[in-house]
């Protein structure tokens, strides 16, 4: 793997905070400038304020969803973050990496309004697990409320530990459903095609299995799995040029991994790995497997990484067909060049410089948005310089 490596220097140059065409003004923040190996752009702060903030999704008249991480779903509109959260939430078990976490809309969202939201299910005896709620988003004025809620997912077995819930959501073309889930932090659990955990989940918008699925039938593992072996995958996206989910995952000590997530595959933890546990001992039987996925790339040390996307925009053309992932460790976005399935060169931007990069989305108009997980958490954006 080559591993270009070249952080994107600020230049300290200031600006006024534009938002995306056919919003009213915001309020006014520095923007910073960047020159990258391709391509010179400068980062806006459209936002400030947000609480631990996991996830968003774009309203087709240009609004957009925020999860928080405490429970709260929130509107920005006019690029301004209204004052009062979406009713109608789940409740969520919001301890350590749990609680409110994905959003993404129905592909018919124009016509019926669903929305998904993947969250920590509290369970019994201060346990949770991971879940998908399904609803409909309806807006009066400034307000928004989540009718006609179904949980159309949830994991089988819920457990204490307040970590690995994983939780992405990703329509493929035919429609259907991919959900990440964590292992829980039991590494075992993840080689149990009859357990949840360690998962790449498929199922229909309804909840419903399809007949394709590798354990459709029931008789080797639950009916809802799509690939096992899996740590705690916090990103995932569509390849828009195959169809294809990929997935990014953490590792322990080293080891996270980029994967496509393939019918009936095993992607090995906690029997291969390339990285360590925190104690520095070694991680099952090394890196390899007869029977079990190699990633596509992996990083060691580690980078926890978290938001995924391909980037399909026309306002970066030079970084058309481009992998961005988001980065905890290091504070940092990397921008992954593909030679098909393989990565063939990294870039580090703007390493450092505003806060844990919880997710990345291409939004309409082609600029990069970037959430950061902090209490005052911020929501950025990347535009052409």
């Amino acid at each position: 793997m080559t591993l270009a490596r070249r952080t994107a220097a600020c230049q300290g140059a200031l600006g006024i905070c534009m938002l995306f065409a056919g919003l009213a003004a915001s309020p006014v923040f520095a923007a910073d400038s960047y020159e990258s190996e391709k391509h010179a752009f400068t980062v806006e702060t459209v936002v400030r304020g947000l609480d631990h903030p996991w996830s968003l999704a774009f309203l087709p008249d240009g609004a957009m969803l925020v999860t928080e991480r405490s429970g709260a779903l929130r509107l920005i509109s006019g690029g301004k973050l209204l004052d009062d959260p979406v009713t109608g939430t789940p409740e969520v078990a919001a301890s350590g990496q749990g609680g409110l976490l994905d959003v993404v809309l129905d592909p018919n969202f124009a016509d019926n309004n669903l929305i998904y939201l993947s969250f920590s299910e509290p369970g019994d005896d201060d346990t949770a697990g991971t879940a998908v709620l399904r609803a409909k988003l309806v807006r009066d004025g400034g307000a928004a409320r989540l009718t006609n809620r179904t949980v159309i997912f949830r994991m089988g077995r819920k457990t204490g530990t307040a970590h690995h819930f994983g939780s992405r959501l990703v329509f493929a073309p035919d429609g259907m459903l991919y959900v990440t889930v964590g292992e829980r932090g039991d590494g075992e659990r993840a080689q149990d095609p009859f357990d949840h955990a360690g998962s790449v989940i498929r199922i229909r918008s309804d909840g419903s299995v399809p007949d394709d699925n590798p354990f459709a039938d029931g008789r080797k593992g639950l009916k809802e799995i799509w690939s096992t072996g899996h740590r705690n995958p916090q990103g995932a996206t569509l390849n828009t040029a195959t169809g294809e989910v990929w997935t990014v995952e953490h590792g322990a000590r080293g080891g996270d991994e980029i994967n496509i997530p393939r019918s009936g595959k095993n992607y090995g933890w906690p029997v291969i790995s390339y990285g360590r546990h925190y104690s520095g001992a070694k991680i099952g039987v090394g890196t390899k497997k007869t029977g079990m996925e190699q990633p596509v790339h992996y990083w060691d040390p580690s980078i926890a990484p978290s938001g995924l996307a391909f980037y399909d925009g026309a306002a970066f053309p030079k970084w058309k067909g481009n992998l961005f992932v988001g980065a905890l460790k290091f504070r940092m976005l990397v921008r992954l060049e593909l030679d098909g399935d393989k990565v063939v060169g990294e870039e580090r931007l703007i390493e450092n410089r505003y806060g844990r990069i919880r997710d990345v989305r291409v939004g309409p108009k082609g600029a990069i948005w970037l959430l950061t997980d902090q209490r005052n958490g911020l929501l950025l954006k990347l535009s052409p310089k």
